[in-house]
């Protein structure tokens, strides 16, 4: 039986990219009805609004996107495309796997989680302008949201068997609002007695990321904080092209390359489509379609290892036509070799 998503192809190279892990799903055998729905820069150009309703009853109905980059229009009131998403479907865990592949960085050896709160913080866009010259941004953080982004963090860690979690923060300056969610995630760690709670405050999270990023294990942090530590994450193992994500929440999950659109590289059939494939492969482990997604996995480590077939980005001279091509024969091998 196939599987309905949604796809959302986005603007920029999210196209190419889009197209590169549909073929490549394809080669791991999983079959797909896919729902392809416009969104972004270019939707907003042509009607006014970057995401329309028929995107989100869309998501609703399939329960699963895979989303290229979108643009935004600077201006105009509009809101983010992904905020909008994560909020009017609820997704409130944004999972970041930030995991080295061969021969990309060398300088680093990477394997840990970002887990970040998606609905709250700074980015539930609660803003007033007090006086001329005066703006005040409130950061908003609630008991519900801080114990259920705990509980996926700590029930993540479980799963893929992660022996810790560790806790960023900044209670010891912001003692309210940062002081609810640590305490708050402090509750729920004895509901795990097989993973160990860490904690840390978010400056030294970024300098103990550089220096020994493995040691936080999987790390759950508030919005911004996980924004931020997620792209310095991704710097350690090569760029925002390497890294895939994921918005779930109860009733609906997104995967989407978190790269920007690169105007600039559209339609060049240059762009590396590595961060919206590894996004398809966390999908398909929320599908259920694991032996699909570790196919694909072992596709991924083996093209980057040999080096045969690789994208400019990193020192090849492939396409994204070239680089697919050989992705989905090689996923085609493993698939015949292993069964």
């Amino acid at each position: 039986m196939a599987h309905s998503i949604t796809l959302i192809p986005g603007d920029g190279i999210g196209p190419e990219v889009s197209a590169a892990a549909r073929s490549v799903i394809e080669a791991a055998g999983v079959a797909v009805d896919w729902d392809v729905q416009t969104a972004g820069l270019e939707v907003a150009r042509a009607g006014g609004n970057p995401l329309p309703d028929r995107v989100i009853d869309s998501i609703r109905a399939n329960r699963f996107g895979l989303k290229g980059p979108c643009g935004t229009p600077i201006g105009g009131g509009f809101r983010s495309v992904n905020v909008t998403l994560r909020q009017t479907l609820d997704l409130y865990a944004n999972v970041r796997p930030i995991k080295s592949l061969p021969r990309v960085e060398e300088r680093f050896d990477v394997d840990m989680v970002i887990v970040r709160e998606n609905t709250e913080g700074l980015y539930a866009g609660l803003e007033l302008m007090i006086m001329p010259g005066v703006a005040q941004s409130i950061k908003l953080t609630t008991e519900r949201s801080s114990r259920r982004i705990a509980e996926f963090a700590f029930r993540y860690a479980e799963r893929h068997g992660r022996p810790w979690v560790t806790m960023v923060h900044k209670a010891n300056i912001m003692k309210i609002s940062d002081g609810l969610a640590l305490e708050t995630t402090r509750k729920v760690a004895p509901l795990h007695p097989t993973i160990e709670l860490r904690e840390m405050i978010v400056d030294a999270a970024a300098m103990v990321m550089v220096r020994n990023p493995n040691s936080l294990g999987v790390l759950v942090a508030e919005n911004l904080y996980g924004d931020i530590l997620s792209d310095l994450g991704a710097g350690l193992v090569g760029g925002l092209g390497f890294v895939p994500g994921a918005n779930i929440g109860d009733d609906a999950a997104v995967f989407e390359a978190v790269h920007g659109t690169a105007p600039d590289l559209a339609g060049k059939g240059i762009a590396n489509p590595t961060a919206m494939i590894q996004s398809a492969v966390m999908m398909l482990h929320h599908l259920g379609e694991k032996t699909a997604a570790d196919a694909i996995q072992k596709a991924i480590l083996r093209q980057y290892d040999e080096r045969k077939v690789i994208t400019g980005d990193i020192g090849g001279n492939a396409g994204t036509t070239a680089f697919t091509a050989e992705l989905c024969r090689l996923v085609r091998e493993i698939r015949e070799t292993s069964g």
